[in-house]
């Protein structure tokens, strides 16, 4: 077949223009290699959890909680004194380093210490390493290539989440612990090859074009302090709207997962089989995740906007939190558990992503991190203990599943007040690409 012929086809299929096509399969290779690496290590997080004790998983989450608090004014003295050009490259090689000295510990004897933080550590690498990512994307692309590309770039989240739990399920046996470890550390390397391309790209067709919005230089640094994100969200309505979506998502994500873990533990009390159960469900979220990524999402944020994205998944999940107050059961959780985990990979988190390509490079950047790890992570912990009362007081699943349900019917609505605002916002971006726009600034987020 004809080259030209077979580009204009996979163009025409991922929803891309001719000469988006390449920088598309770049971040989409980007996240093959990110999320292979993580989920070939999160079958290995899991059974962390359950090692150091079902029963300690708030302190966990409460643990990595405080750990970002710490993290992110480090992440945003950093960006104001690294160019954004190399900024990924600095974030990758640190956790690369994190990755090796992991790899060395869990050559000698295991204990409940290493496991726990392990299993902190790796919640704070996933978060750190995906924020920065999407940060990526949103720098690179303009608010309309970013709803007609980020479905397709985020199905390659998908593609890395269905080889790492085979890679892990396969190589673990092998390789041990520590060679996955390795073998992360390498695909994280891989990742920064990809960045490199994409930052070259922008310049030529993407957000930092000259036909484009004006936009800052990703030569120079962020301004700011290291508190400037945390200001910069406080500041704003738009961006506090995402604080609160993004703290009931991890509520609802945290009272299944907690669910799961305790099911888990009465079912597969062997740590190998733990990692391959783990595995199978991280490959059936992960291959229904892509279909919906290559076939549906894209075409349905164009056609019908990034409210529909956000609003649809946490009203499926209410529906599903009311069915286990009447009926609850293991198949039901487990079913609930991988519809949520499909749906936010499919939908809510391109439909998150896709309300920051609109603002200004600080708030992709610094005040998107902070949503994406500090407000992400308290969530969890404060859902994590608010979870760990109900079970405490003996109000048992059916509470826990009332409250659930609560928190998914908040979660939609306010997901479709956000992509509302976020459609208008693209509009009149869309509409200022003129000449004369350019004397007007940058959209930023406390417009």
């Amino acid at each position: 077949m004809d080259m030209s012929l077979l580009a204009h086809r996979t163009s025409a299929i991922i929803n891309a223009e001719a000469h988006e096509l390449r920088p598309a399969l770049n971040g989409f290779l980007l996240f093959v290699c990110l999320f292979a690496g993580y989920f070939m290590l999160r079958p290995i997080r899991e059974s962390m959890g359950i090692t150091a004790g079902v029963e300690n998983l708030q302190w966990l989450f409460t643990a990595t909680f405080f750990i970002m608090l710490a993290a992110v004014p480090l992440f945003a003295w950093l960006s104001a004194r690294v160019p954004r050009l190399h900024f990924v490259d600095w974030v990758y090689g640190f956790f690369c380093a994190n990755l090796l000295v992991f790899a060395a510990l869990f050559l000698g004897e295991e204990s409940p210490w290493l496991a726990r933080v392990f299993y902190v550590w790796i919640s704070v690498y996933n978060l750190f390493v995906v924020s920065v990512a999407w940060s990526l994307m949103a720098d690179v692309f303009d608010s309309a290539q970013a709803k007609r590309l980020f479905a397709f770039i985020a199905a390659g989240a998908s593609v890395g989440g269905l080889s790492g739990p085979a890679l892990s399920a396969l190589l673990i046996g092998p390789l041990g612990e520590s060679g996955l470890m390795l073998l992360a550390a390498v695909l994280l390397g891989a990742a920064m090859l990809f960045k490199r391309q994409l930052m070259h790209w922008r310049e030529r067709g993407g957000a930092g074009r000259p036909d484009a919005a004006p936009s800052e230089s990703p030569r120079r640094p962020l301004p700011g302090n290291p508190f400037s994100g945390m200001t910069a969200v406080l500041k704003s309505p738009y961006l506090l709207g995402i604080c609160s979506f993004v703290v009931l998502l991890a509520t609802v994500s945290t009272f299944l997962y907690f669910e799961q873990a305790r099911v888990v533990a009465e079912h597969f009390p062997d740590r190998e089989a733990q990692v391959r159960v783990f595995g199978i469900i991280d490959f059936v979220v992960q291959a229904g995740a892509l279909l919906c990524q290559l076939f549906i999402t894209g075409r349905l944020a164009q056609r019908l906007g990034v409210g529909v994205l956000l609003a649809m998944v946490p009203l499926i999940m209410c529906a599903g939190f009311i069915g286990l107050i009447f009926a609850p059961s293991f198949g039901l959780i487990a079913a609930l558990m991988i519809v949520r985990r499909i749906g936010e990979y499919a939908f809510v988190r391109p439909g998150r992503e896709m309300l920051f390509a609109p603002l200004d490079a600080e708030s992709k950047y610094k005040a998107k991190n902070v949503i994406d790890t500090v407000v992400y992570r308290a969530g969890d912990a404060i859902s994590a203990w608010a979870k760990s009362a109900l079970d405490a007081l003996g109000q048992g699943a059916g509470m826990a599943a009332l409250v659930g349900a609560l928190c998914a019917l908040l979660w939609g609505l306010l997901g479709w007040r956000l992509g509302e605002r976020a459609d208008r916002r693209s509009s009149v971006s869309a509409a200022r690409q003129t000449p004369a726009w350019r004397s007007r600034g940058i959209e930023r987020a406390d417009e």
